[in-house]
This record gives structure tokens, C-alpha cells and sequence, in this order.
């Protein structure tokens, strides 16, 4: 940790605190990441192994797909609450449990005798994986400063993108060699791995809890069955209709639920979600940008395979293989984007970079077609897939930035409950109406009927893209307090702090403090946060 004169938002609080905010070191990332590697590798390679596990224990159709839908479930219903549980008892801790929980789990999963009791020992994964993100990224926030910490978030997000790439990759050979089983028992693995180093970075890093107070029960609850009546209508509706009584009942019992939820944060002393942290606009404005992301990349990450196939006439394995020209990107460019930001550009100007390359890739799919060439669809995927990668990490470092280190668990709950909710919500509603643009209008042309759905899809995921863009514009312009507005920095957190301190407002460097220009920390942040914090755990 940074020592009192070089970060003042981060002051030792007393002996035990470490020297500096870099405590984290090699191990702390090494095994971060490698607990991240896992979460997606397991959502995207269990898909994989559906057919096997379907013929192994006969199973039918729906409580099959519920082998990768109580994952996400749980994963989207408990990642606020193990943030905010992390403030209160200790990041490093709930890490651990989050970890064991899902190594556990995945043992259960490889000894399941059916598949009912495989998909209760997925939602107990889902319940793991939210911890391992949520605390995981709350860890890296509190471990490392300036350089050190933008750049644990850049290979935070690679690592992120390589787990949805490789899954398929990893695990498909796995099951062609060993079996379905085996999958579960690799991630179990893995994580018995991470588990080992937990103490050794315990002792390095610190693990005092950041804030006072008991788990606020009441609001947990609230929010676990709004988030689990909202999924569970989204992961239904297509099948119900979006219009039955079933999934309507639940979306209203879901805006209920947050209703209250919200009504009781405002009158707890310690609640799941200080709304103050949502207050933060430009906080709000990072956190946005993963929802683009799950339109505009992560719905053509799951369904132009199938167009691939459908209207291309490629085959499983080709389309596969040119669904890299999508992920590629994911794996480079959040080190690019971090680099950018060190060279002198602005984060909002890399996060805005990748809007503007979400809706122009999105838009540039509709070039593509029947007979379509592989050269034709390169630059539109690796586009999309750039709109994913140059802000991949960069968001999560800046969003938690704009917080207090005491809430950084909170707030990183908060952030990685809107990228899985609304990845859940954006596959859904693609997925549905995707169905009924093209279910029983094929005709005599089912390629042509199929080809005009996507693209008419493309073009919504477009203007959903370009609202939110249009969206995290506003409320990144809009989010400085009166002291720093009218810099002519355009909101930007980091050259708004080099504005604040004299410093070069193209990297934000204050050479009498230290700052870094990759943290973006605004000042009026710096003069809102306490100036003894529990930073023995950071």
C-alpha cells in the first residue's frame, strides 16, 4: 500500500498495515486469476458437455439445460451479497469460502447419480463463482496501487475472456478423453491449487474487515428472491412466452421485491447496497458499459455459431474456429487499452472507444450473409469482439476507483451483478425473439428467413448499445461535483485530477502525490473518503 504521502486516499491505519499498497505481489494475482480462469471455463465448457451428461443419466431436455442455468442463476441471485459480505468480514476470507464452496460443489457434480442432484450441485458453483468475482476483484482493488493495480485489472479481464474462449476448447478433449465427470473434477482441482496459497497471501496482503457491522439479512433476502424471480422469468420466458401469466408474475414480484429492497436500504444504518455508492454517477457510468458488452458482444458470442451454420453452411467446427476472429480481441486488447490509458488517453476515452466499436461492429454484421467469405466477416467480428476487449478489466479497475475502499467488496457486487444480469437478460431476449422471427415463417426459404431475423436483431443490439452509450456519456459528463466541473476535461476522472492538482491533464500524474493516470481516482472521491480506513486488508 501506498504509504500516506504518496496516496491520500489510501492512509495506513497503525502498525500492522502493510507498507505498501502493491502488498498483493505475484501470488495474489496468480491466484485471483487462476480462481477467475475457472468461473467462465465452467459456464462455457459445461455447455459442451450437455449431450454426454444428457445420454449418461437420461435426462431430458429441461432439467438438462438447468445443468448451466442454476449456475448463472445463483451466480446473478448472491454476487452483491458475498461483496458486501467481504466488507464486513474480510476480502481474502470470503475469497476462500467462495472457492472451497465451488470446489466442493464440483466434486458433487462429478459424483451426481442424477441429474437433479447435478443441477442443486451447479447452483451451489453459481453460489461459489459469484464470491470467487465479486471478492476477487474487491482483492485485486485493495492489493495493488497505481501501475500495479491497472494492470492486475487489464489481466484480470484477459484471463476473463480466455475462460469463455478456451472453455469449449479445454473441455471438449477433456470429455472425448475422460469423460463429463472429469471436467468437474479439473475445476476442483484448480481451485484445491488456489486454496493453498490463501494463507501465504493472507498473511502478505492482510485481511482486516473494512467495515463495521453484521450482515444486513433483511435486504439480502429481498434481493436474493428479486434477483431469482427476475432470472428465473427471463430463463423461462422463452418457453412460457413472454406474455403468459407465469413470466409476467414474476416480473412483477421481481420489481416488487427491488422496490422494497430499495425502500429498506434507505432505512438501515448498514445496508447490502449503500446507495450512495449508486449515487456516484460516474461510478454508475463504468458499471454500464459490461451491460453493452452483454448486448452487443455476448449475444453474437452465443448465437452467430448458429448463424454461422444456418445461413453460411459452415460446420460445427469451422464455425467454431471462426468464432476466434470474435474472441481474439478479447484476449489482447485489455492489455492494449491499459497501455493506452499510460500513454496519456483518458479511460473514458478507451471506454468510449469501445462503445463506439460495439455498435459499429454490430452494425458492420449486417454485411455478412449467405456465401459470405471468411474475409468478409473478419473485420466485422474483430471489431465486436475489439467493442468487448479494450474496455475488458479497464471498467472494473475504474468503477471500484470511484468508491471508498471500505465498499470496494460492495461495489464490486454491485458491477458484476449487472454484467451477469445482464448478460442472462440479453441472451434471453435475443434468443426469444430470434424464435419468433423465424419459427413458422421459414417458408420456402428458411436460410432467407433466418438471415433477415439476425439482422433485424443486429440492429436493435445496435440502438441498445448506442442508448447505453449515449447513457454513460451523460452521467460520466454529468458526475463531478461542483468543484470539478467546468475543467474542460469532459468528466474524466483522471484528467479532472490532474486539473484539481496541477498535473498533466493528459495522464492525470501529480508528481507531488505519486498518482498514477491508469487509476483515474477523482479527487472529489479523495476528499469524500475517511481518512483512517481499515486499509490492514488493502
Amino acid at each position: 500500500m501506498a504509504s500516506p504521502t504518496t496516496d491520500p486516499a489510501r492512509p495506513a491505519v497503525g502498525p500492522s498495515a502493510p507498507e505498501s499498497a502493491s502488498t498483493g505481489g505475484g501470488l495474489t494475482l496468480f491466484a485471483v486469476l487462476l480462481a477467475v480462469f475457472v468461473v467462465p471455463t465452467s459456464i462455457s465448457g459445461t455447455a459442451v458437455a450437455l449431450p454426454d451428461i444428457g445420454a449418461d443419466l437420461d435426462a431430458g431436455a429441461g432439467p438438462l439445460q438447468w445443468v448451466v442455468n442454476a449456475f448463472n442463476v445463483a451466480f446473478a441471485c448472491f454476487t452483491l451479497v458475498w461483496g458486501a459480505l467481504a466488507d464486513l468480514t474480510g476480502r481474502i476470507r470470503a475469497f476462500a469460502m467462495g472457492a472451497a464452496i465451488f470446489a466442493a460443489a464440483s466434486l458433487a457434480c462429478a459424483l451426481a447419480p442424477n441429474v437433479y442432484v447435478l443441477d442443486g450441485a451447479r447452483a451451489l458453483a453459481g453460489l461459489g463463482g459469484a464470491a470467487i468475482f465479486a471478492c476477487g476483484s474487491a482483492i485485486l482493488s485493495s492489493a495493488y496501487e497505481g501501475p500495479a493495480r491497472a494492470k492486475a485489472f487489464a489481466v484480470f479481464g484477459t484471463v476473463a475472456g480466455i475462460g469463455v474462449a478456451l472453455g469449449p476448447t479445454v473441455s471438449g478433449p477433456a470429455i472425448d478423453a475422460l469423460g463429463w465427470r472429469w471436467i468437474f473434477v479439473l475445476q476442483a482441482i484448480v481451485l484445491v491449487v488456489v486454496l493453498g496459497c490463501v494463507p501465504a497471501i493472507s498473511r502478505r496482503v492482510g485481511d482486516a474487515p473494512t467495515r463495521a457491522g453484521r450482515l444486513d439479512l433483511p435486504g439480502a433476502l429481498l434481493f436474493v428472491l428479486a434477483m431469482a424471480a427476475l432470472t428465473y422469468a427471463i430463463v423461462q420466458g422463452s418457453d412460457w412466452g413472454w406474455s403468459s401469466p407465469g413470466t409476467l408474475g414474476l416480473l412483477v414480484l421481481a420489481l416488487l421485491l427491488f422496490a422494497a429492497f430499495g425502500a429498506l436500504a434507505r432505512r438501515t444504518a448498514a445496508p447490502l447496497l449503500d446507495l450512495s455508492v449508486v449515487r456516484e454517477r460516474r461510478f454508475l457510468a463504468y458499471t454500464l458499459v459490461p451491460v453493452a458488452a452483454s448486448f452487443g458482444f455476448v449475444t453474437q458470442l452465443t448465437y452467430l455459431p448458429s448463424y454461422l451454420s444456418a445461413v453460411s453452411g459452415y460446420s460445427a467446427s469451422a464455425a467454431g474456429a471462426t468464432m476466434l476472429l470474435l474472441t481474439l480481441p478479447v484476449l489482447v486488447l485489455p492489455l492494449v487499452g491499459l497501455k493506452l490509458v499510460q500513454r496519456g488517453a483518458t479511460p473514458l476515452a478507451v471506454v468510449f472507444a469501445s462503445l463506439v466499436c460495439l455498435i459499429v461492429g454490430d452494425l458492420a454484421l449486417l454485411l455478412i450473409g449467405p456465401g459470405s467469405s471468411l474475409a468478409a466477416m473478419a473485420l466485422p467480428m474483430l471489431i465486436t469482439g475489439a467493442g468487448m476487449g479494450l474496455s475488458a478489466g479497464l471498467v472494473d479497475g475504474q468503477a471500484l476507483g470511484m468508491v471508498e475502499p471500505a465498499k470496494a467488496g460492495m461495489a464490486a457486487g454491485f458491477l458484476n451483478t449487472l454484467r451477469l444480469g445482464s448478460e442472462a437478460i440479453a441472451v434471453a431476449v435475443f434468443g426469444s425473439v430470434l424464435a419468433s422471427l423465424t419459427v413458422g415463417h421459414s417458408g420456402d426459404d428458411p436460410v432467407g428467413t433466418y438471415n433477415s431475423a439476425f439482422h433485424t436483431l443486429l440492429w436493435v443490439m445496435a440502438a441498445i448499445c448506442l442508448v447505453l452509450g449515449l447513457l454513460v456519456v451523460a452521467l460520466a459528463r454529468s458526475g463531478g461535483t461542483p468543484a470539478d466541473k467546468g475543467t474542460g476535461t469532459d468528466g474524466d476522472p483522471v484528467a479532472e485530477a490532474g486539473t484539481a492538482t496541477g498535473a498533466d491533464p493528459a495522464t492525470g500524474a501529480d508528481p507531488a502525490v505519486g498518482a498514477d493516470p491508469a487509476v483515474g481516482a477523482d479527487p472529489a472521491v479523495h476528499r469524500a473518503r475517511p481518512s483512517a480506513t481499515a486499509s490492514a486488508a488493502e
